[in-house]
């Protein structure tokens, strides 16, 4: 029977200060525990942000309440699902500059495995005519708390969801709530993402949105590979044409190089479904992202590998429209329109793999994707896809 208990509501002034609930799932072959709790991070610029962990016995994950419902890290076994961020956070909103006047603000609160990009824009930062600052670079999301975050149990089933509710909203401006699921249960190696997004307003608007999922030591290293199906792939720039030989391998780390992004159109079964994954350097453990084209129908690759502690990651980001200025974005037709009172849900799925065979099959299942289409590689930006 499932177990529902809220955490947080600021519209019924709710506020849990901790909580440790811990349950156990019977199976045939034994009992796994599994673990949810919450508590509040101090000290430095990480003073007052909530985080809720949820261990579903072998796959973990912490959440960051007070950063957009974005996941901080995870772990599976063995396998460490992070990356080494020079901001080390998390970093409460507060320390976060977003309307800096370079654009630029974001980045000094930049640290989580997944994060979300949006929702009024989320590309690069864009200026008016006087050159004052009109988009922030990747916009505010991220840097929002939630407002209503419950935590929904299953002994029986061994289900565990996390959902939360974040508003970007303000007067006379845009009105979106994003509404964040969680889902996993206990033993398993795969956790689910469901995000819907509505406009609150009596207006028609539109958005955009990204995932910067990111994934650095010691999963991603030297020899680690990405693989991934797709019709059309280009270099955003001359910094990933002078890479285009090795854009699905990572090298030895550079200190200083610059950062390197590759755009897609990925290929997919007839009714959207598609996949990719990073693979350690040993090829014995995997990261498998899946998700539908009619959600996410594009996709960027985003690299930079400088020694750790500076920044070696990989971003895997399927999204709705490219990380361009959003007044581009627009001209191009990407960004999405979302009528008064309307919603629209994206969902995604993350497997983690070990072993050869898990991985083997995975593969295959990418190369079965890409099957009979050619997997055009631009020798240097589109137009059309790049500014």
């Amino acid at each position: 029977m499932e177990k529902t208990r809220t955490i947080v509501d600021t519209y019924h002034d709710v506020y849990t200060e901790s909580l440790d609930l811990q349950e156990i799932y019977s199976t045939p072959t034994g009992a796994i525990p599994f673990r949810v709790s919450k508590r509040r991070l101090h000290g430095g610029v990480q003073e007052g942000v909530d985080v809720v962990e949820i261990d579903a016995g072998k796959f973990s994950f912490v959440v960051l309440l007070s950063r957009g419902m974005n996941i901080w890290k995870a772990r599976c076994g063995d396998v460490e699902l992070k990356w080494d961020s020079p901001v080390r956070g998390p970093v409460h909103p507060r320390f976060v500059p977003i309307f800096a006047p370079n654009g630029c603000g974001w980045l000094e609160g930049f640290d989580e495995w997944v994060a979300r990009c949006g929702l009024e824009s989320n590309g690069a930062p864009e200026f008016d005519e006087n050159g004052v600052l009109r988009y922030p670079l990747h916009g505010r999301i991220s840097n929002l708390p939630a407002r209503r975050v419950q935590v929904t149990v299953d002994p029986e089933t061994g289900m565990i969801r996390l959902t939360g509710e974040v508003l970007e909203t303000s007067v006379f401006g845009r009105r979106f709530n994003l509404t964040v699921a969680y889902t996993t249960w206990a033993g398993s190696s795969t956790l689910v993402v469901e995000d819907s997004i509505t406009n609150l307003a009596s207006v028609d608007d539109e958005f955009e949105l990204l995932y910067h999922i990111n994934t650095g030591y010691p999963f991603v290293t030297p020899g680690a590979k990405f693989v991934a199906p797709f019709r059309r792939m280009c270099p955003r720039d001359e910094n990933a044409v002078a890479e285009l030989d090795a854009w699905d391998a990572f090298r030895e780390p550079i200190p200083g190089c610059a950062e390197t992004c590759y755009l897609f159109d990925l290929a997919a079964e007839e009714n959207g479904d598609t996949s990719v994954a990073l693979l350690n350097a040993k090829g014995n453990r995997g990261l498998a992202l899946s998700f539908n084209k009619n959600d996410f129908p594009y996709f960027t690759l985003w690299k930079t590998q400088r020694p750790n502690g500076d920044i070696y990651v990989s971003g895997i980001e399927p999204s709705v429209n490219f990380p361009n200025r959003r007044s581009f974005e627009k001209k191009q037709g990407r960004v999405v329109p979302l009528g008064a009172g309307e919603t629209k849900n994206f969902r995604f799925q993350f497997d983690v793999l070990t072993g050869v065979d898990a991985i083997e099959e995975r593969v295959h299942y990418i190369k079965r994707l890409q099957g009979k289409t050619p997997g055009e590689i631009a020798s240097a930006p589109i137009p059309e896809w790049c500014e």
